[in-house]
């Protein structure tokens, strides 16, 4: 039982940031602070949306979240999916394994991160900006 403690941690502390921002809505300014990057810059980086697109899906509604940050949305469910085999292998009691992913598909990622935020600040891309 002790093995399941971690993930229904995680699962408890990303219930209570989503009930949160369910509840207290970021489209309200002074609830919370302003990106950092896009305060100094003007520009939007890859999280830039994320936590209105969090309080549209506590909301049920996809679509809107799709349209504020469509890369966290995108990224959701294989992180759902991760939580889900971690949980499995805790519960089954079997090792976790220590490696995320293959180098190959973190380095794949991380382009798509990147190409992400450069296309949502370049004119052909407003439509991923938030």
């Amino acid at each position: 039982m002790k093995s399941v403690l971690a993930p229904l941690g995680v699962a408890a502390a990303a219930g209570a940031v989503t009930a949160y921002v369910g509840a207290v809505d970021p489209n309200q300014a002074g609830h919370y602070p302003t990106c950092p990057f896009l305060l100094l810059t003007g520009y939007y980086c890859p999280g830039c949306g994320t936590l209105r697109a969090i309080h549209a899906l506590a909301h049920a509604d996809p679509l809107t979240a799709l349209g504020l940050n469509p890369l966290m949305v995108a990224v959701l469910p294989f992180l759902l999916f991760w939580w889900g085999r971690w949980m499995a292998r805790s519960w089954q009691g079997r090792p976790l394994r220590t490696k995320l992913a293959h180098p190959v598909i973190l380095h794949a990622f991380t382009a798509v991160v990147i190409l992400f935020w450069i296309a949502r600040n370049m004119p052909f891309g407003r439509f991923l900006a938030p």
